[in-house]
């Protein structure tokens, strides 16, 4: 059936052309954020009974993590703080980020803010947010009659 079909690439090919040139002229390296804007990668996960929000903050100090909980958005912020140069040292390349970082996150479904707990190990922020009794839902058993 494709060779009964008129060849229709016409349409495409100044698009393709564009995106060739498009990644010929791009940087051997992936271009780098500035100092300071940077978000820490998340991973959001739900059960029956609570919201877990697990944050990656390599080279973070707890001292330097503030949690908060407003109106059924997680805002996790801090700062990572730059290691001391060394007079002598002279770099090739620098890849890591530092500087305040701020992510808010709104949350699937509605918590009891009371039970709220945060806790900081190896790098990475889990906070468990317990669903309120509303969230939960109420299974009703339905009887004989």
């Amino acid at each position: 059936m494709r060779a009964l079909m008129p060849w229709t690439g016409m349409k495409t090919f100044p698009k393709d052309i564009d995106r060739l040139f498009d990644r010929f002229f791009d940087p051997k390296w992936p271009a780098m954020p500035a100092l300071g804007e940077w978000e820490p990668t998340l991973d959001v996960s739900e059960t029956k009974d609570a919201v877990m929000v697990k944050a990656e903050l390599p080279g973070v100090d707890q001292k330097d993590i503030a949690v908060s909980l407003v109106e059924g958005t997680l805002t996790i912020k801090g700062e990572k703080h730059a290691e001391k140069e060394e007079k002598d040292e002279r770099y090739h390349r620098i890849e890591r980020s530092y500087g305040a970082f701020y992510r808010t996150v709104p949350l699937p479904a509605t918590v009891d803010t009371e039970k709220v707990t945060a806790t900081f190990k190896d790098g990475v922020v889990t906070i468990t947010l317990p669903k309120a009794a509303v969230a939960k839902g109420t299974t009703i058993p339905v009887k004989a009659a």
